[in-house]
């Protein structure tokens, strides 16, 4: 634990003159402000504000008008907020500059109820009831364009240039042709406290994949959270720009956001997934399968939260369609890594790049914890999850939704706050949609009809 001593003496250390306060809104962006260093100790030391628009507006900034936290019936007000000096960390390309990550409180001083920060350490809090230690690793695919914010707008976000072409999976030589750029991105990752365990190109133009190297729950959704920012920092300044975007061609593959996860004891001395044969789940973790499989399409839109998420998962695009699972097998939902030893873990790969991780993660360990509550029993794996009979996931960001609302497990686990807020700014994404004209429309109708 940091107090706020240790961080008066790093800052001198290291020069640190300003300081970044930031949090993550319902759809993973992360919001923040620079604040002074005399306004960051105060903070540090009791509390302060944040307006709590973070939570009532969508991607575009556009205020929602169908919530009951936050609105022009609340007018707006500051959300209270503490500062987590545990998440310290100086960002390399902004010297001179720390960063903290904040925690939202309601009126009662309690953890804000909505929060996709504080929704996690909830569940994180019953996890560690049941005796367990979650560990979490993401893993995401990004897009890298040669181009830049305005001419991004000029092509209509049409026709872009990737940073490299031609599909090239796993390939040596495409990644050493930008090896300038990948070490820059290690090498600064790792100094922002987000360490890689590998990098490596994937099949598409100009496309990445990253898996971060795997922390206790908390600290491992504030990587993931922080890495999609990190990213996409280091690349503007090359004037490059990078997507998460789930699937921004029908042409390509989708971009994944893959979660890796464990459960080990309080002492951190034993991976409860660990089997004594390596080829098959231990008993804990086939109850957490158990428990994901079982309400993977309930908890859908909190691992496909977009309109075009759904546009990723469909049959034979390195994506799961349905509600599966297997051992060491692609294309399933869920996929189980048996092993003897530490390396023992779930990986959930019905999430997409786009997801908030916070959100993700919460509802990926609720759904696991469930099942080893209920002392589930997992379905048959599967060996071709796009032939095998399975339930289907959610075909849309609508359907999603309303499985969500009507979840009893997802309010018992995630909170009834949690659940009616984060449905209704789906819904509102939907309705977005729903009037918008796409150039798919005019393509096919304008002269025809």
């Amino acid at each position: 634990m940091i107090d706020i001593g240790d961080v008066r003496e790093r800052f001198r250390e290291n020069q640190i003159k300003r300081v970044k306060l930031c949090a993550v809104d319902m759809d993973g962006v992360l919001r923040g402000k620079w604040v002074s260093m005399e306004k960051f100790v105060s903070m540090a030391e009791s509390s302060g504000g944040f307006c709590d628009v973070v939570f009532g507006w969508d991607i575009g900034d556009v205020l929602l008008d169908n919530l009951k936290y936050t609105g022009w019936h609340t007018g707006f007000p500051d959300a209270v907020c503490r500062v987590d000096l545990d998440t310290y960390r100086e960002i390399p390309w902004e010297p001179g500059t720390a960063l903290f990550l904040l925690d939202f409180r309601n009126a009662r001083d309690e953890p804000l109820e909505i929060a996709p920060r504080q929704v996690l350490q909830r569940v994180l809090a019953r996890a560690e009831e049941m005796g367990y230690v979650p560990m979490f690793a993401a893993e995401y695919e990004f897009f890298l364009f040669r181009e830049t914010a305005e001419s991004l707008r000029a092509k209509c976000f049409a026709n872009l240039a990737p940073l490299t072409p031609g599909m090239f999976g796993y390939s040596v030589l495409r990644a050493s042709a930008n090896s300038e750029l990948l070490v820059e991105m290690l090498k600064q990752l790792a100094a922002f406290d987000v360490p890689l365990e590998g990098l490596h190109t994937e099949t598409g133009p100009g496309v990445y994949e990253a898996a971060i190297t795997a922390a206790e729950g908390l600290r491992a959704a504030d990587r993931a959270a922080l890495f999609k920012t990190a990213v996409k920092e280091i690349a503007v300044r090359r004037g490059l720009t990078a997507t998460f975007m789930a699937k921004w061609s029908a042409e390509l593959p989708g971009s994944s956001g893959h979660l890796h996860q464990s459960l080990w004891d309080t002492a951190r001395r034993v991976n409860h997934f660990a089997a004594e044969s390596a080829g098959s789940p231990s008993p804990v973790m086939q109850k957490y399968i158990a428990g994901l499989v079982a309400k993977l399409p309930d908890l859908a839109a909190c691992f496909c939260p977009t309109i075009n998420s759904y546009k990723r998962t469909v049959p034979g695009a390195w994506a799961p369609v349905n509600a599966s699972w297997g051992i060491d097998n692609r294309t399933t939902a869920v996929r189980a890594i048996p092993s003897a030893g530490k390396g023992a873990r779930v990986e959930l790969r019905a999430s997409g790049a786009d997801i908030n991780p916070y959100i993700a993660m919460a509802a990926s360990l609720a759904a696991g914890l469930d099942g080893i509550a209920r002392d589930l029993a997992p379905p048959a794996p599967v060996t071709n999850a796009y032939t095998e009979a399975a339930e289907p996931l959610p075909r849309s960001l609508a359907e999603a939704t309303r499985r969500l609302r009507e979840s009893a497990m997802a309010r018992q686990w995630l909170g009834d706050d949690f659940v009616d807020h984060y449905a209704a700014t789906r819904e509102w994404e939907v309705r977005q949609f729903e009037t918008a004209v796409t150039d798919w429309e005019l393509a096919r109708y304008l002269e025809s009809i």
